[in-house]
């Protein structure tokens, strides 16, 4: 639920600020930015990462990363895409309690703060498809590292969601235990059963024939080269005869963080998926 909204021009943009609350009554710290004129606008729901920084959150939007050539939504918003970011649990204004206690009482109760994490995305999602001012049918997902496997599983199980573009954090779970990697990754990616279920490239081919576009580097440790293999090929075989549909960047030398062919693809998706012809 909307609580609070503070709209300011920004250097060409208009940044507005957010303030929703959950159903448990937490305040969630919500940022959007978009262009000054024209609308409606295609949206894109941004998604931010994890880097053990608690302290960015929702920033990322504006403010960028280490892992980031540099802030997005500025570059979105030039482009004609108006996009939402909210703060997800363990992070910035909502970093007490932190990570490890959410994720261990929320198990404890036999859920996840994965699931948590997607609920709030998906929350928001609807949130942004319901503004007059966004072409409901066009709106995409965009994600590095969590925010990247956050974004292809909420595509995965939201059908209204046009597109995808993730980077840096796509492989086969179990490839990551193979090679000792998955302890790399936050604990909020804990789901206890998830590999009886489905495998990770699997799920990212239930979003098949939507586009999505998928940014890795091989140099990445949280993305060990054998089990992105695994991974693609299962998607790959989703996308059978939707080939185009499918874009892979990735990158030999590439580590955990985009590239300037990422962020070269992810604009040029975006546009060709997103704009009207």
């Amino acid at each position: 639920m909307l609580v609070s909204r503070d709209i300011e021009p920004a250097d060409g943009i208009v940044i507005e600020r957010l303030g929703f609350a959950t159903a448990t009554g937490e305040r969630v710290r919500g940022v959007l930015a978009r262009p000054q004129t024209g609308g409606p606008w295609p949206g894109l729901l941004y998604i931010h990462a994890h880097g053990a920084r608690y302290d960015i959150g929702a920033d990322e939007l504006l403010g960028g990363r280490r892992a980031l050539l540099g802030p997005l939504g500025p570059v979105f918003a030039r482009l004609g895409f108006a996009t939402l970011m909210i703060e997800m649990p363990a992070f910035g204004t909502r970093a007490d309690p932190n990570e490890c206690a959410r994720a261990k009482a929320l198990l404890w109760r036999g859920r996840s703060l994965a699931g948590q994490m997607l609920g709030e995305q998906h929350s928001a999602f609807a949130w942004l498809a319901a503004r007059q001012d966004i072409v409901a049918g066009r709106i995409g997902v965009f994600g590095i590292s969590m925010g990247a496997t956050l974004g292809y599983w909420l595509t995965a199980v939201e059908p209204r969601i046009a597109c995808v573009a993730h980077l840096c954090c796509y492989a086969d779970l179990a490839g990551l235990i193979e090679a000792g990697a998955h302890d790399l990754h936050g604990i909020y990616l804990t789901i206890p059963g998830l590999l009886r279920i489905a495998a990770n490239g699997e799920i990212a081919g239930r979003i098949a024939p939507r586009p999505q576009l998928i940014g890795i580097g091989d140099r990445d440790p949280l993305t060990p080269p054998a089990a992105v293999d695994v991974a693609l090929d299962q998607t790959r075989r989703a996308y059978a005869g939707a080939d185009e549909m499918l874009t892979v960047v990735r990158e030999p030398m590439g580590g955990h963080a985009e590239t300037l062919a990422m962020r070269e693809a992810t604009l040029a998706f975006f546009g060709r998926h997103l704009v009207p012809a």
